[in-house]
């Protein structure tokens, strides 16, 4: 088991005013005993088929074309290529929220937090990365670059946002986000498979991720989902009536949390639950992160595993 202690409690990262900083220390808590980036190895692709020769490396052979032809071929990939990482960061009005078990700790905080230290990571690794930051449109986008400054600007690009916009109104309903074009738009200029990592709290109804992880799907693209969290959004912690303002143009509410709590707890259960089983029913990596936990030991521990898993694929 990973030892604890390295990684930096959320009430720490909290007090740290520099998102810079924040991540820097995020990623050499990740990295201890660590001597190459998780994410190396990603992108080496598929280029042909070649028919198989005894001596051949099995673990290359293509069962389903053997289904279909009752012939062995080997895929030939071509050689390892520095990765493509596009990091889609959520910043809609929902992310602005954060409750007082982490004082100063949003769930846009976290997020910002996590999407740096990818960057970082990747850049040490001279992959090229790009930045996207959305809420029910795209809101700005750096460039795809591994520039030694290109840091800076990923990093100075998510310090810039300091509104969290509610969905604009369209009839009686708010417009909520569409991945499905939100992907298109941030992939249209990639020639390559690429890595897209998405960071969000993921409350917009289920069938738009579907229809978003079908186009990553029909661009054959990799894709990891962050769904992150406050923690008293898991838990419903309150206990006395109060006004509940909701964060994405629902208004205010006066409510007996008692009397809601069971119920809240089921539907935020079931759909959190939906949100994982219709990513990993796309093959898709799935994390969600819970606010009042330390992000550099769920981080380490998800790309260990990440990297296990693709080492298995040979």
């Amino acid at each position: 088991m990973e030892h604890q202690s390295r990684y930096l409690d959320p009430h720490t990262l909290a007090a740290i005013g520099s998102l810079e900083l924040r991540a820097r220390l995020i990623v050499e808590g990740v990295m201890v005993g660590r001597h190459r980036s998780p994410f190396r190895g990603y992108s080496t692709e598929f280029a042909e088929h070649r028919q198989y020769s005894p001596g051949d490396d099995l673990r290359h052979l293509d069962w389903k074309v053997f289904a279909r032809t009752d012939k062995l071929h080997l895929k030939q990939y071509q050689k390892e290529t520095n990765l493509r990482l596009i990091i889609l960061v959520d910043a809609s009005g929902s992310m602005g929220f954060g409750s007082d078990i982490v004082p100063g700790w949003r769930k846009f905080d976290l997020a910002a937090t996590l999407a740096s230290a990818l960057a970082y990571l990747s850049l040490k690794n001279q992959d090229r990365v790009r930045l996207a930051v959305f809420a029910s449109e795209l809101m700005s986008e750096t460039g795809l670059s591994n520039a030694h400054d290109h840091w800076r600007s990923i990093v100075s690009a998510l310090e810039s946002v300091r509104e969290f916009p509610e969905p604009a109104m369209t009839m009686d309903a708010p417009r909520r986000t569409d991945l499905a074009r939100l992907f298109d738009q941030v992939t249209a200029r990639l020639t390559h498979r690429s890595l897209v990592v998405l960071i969000s709290d993921l409350f917009d109804e289920t069938d738009a991720l579907e229809r978003g992880l079908a186009r990553m799907v029909h661009r054959r693209h990799d894709l990891i989902v962050f769904q992150t969290l406050d923690h008293a959004e898991l838990t419903f912690p309150y206990r006395s009536p109060a006004a509940f303002l909701g964060c994405e143009n629902e208004g205010q509410l006066n409510l007996d949390p008692m009397a809601l709590r069971r119920v809240y707890l089921d539907l935020i259960g079931a759909h959190v639950k939906q949100v994982e089983q219709i990513t990993r029913r796309f093959h898709y990596d799935y994390l969600r992160l819970d606010s009042s936990r330390p992000l550099g030991a769920a981080l380490s521990q998800f790309l260990a595993r990440r990297a296990a898993v693709i080492g298995k694929r040979g």
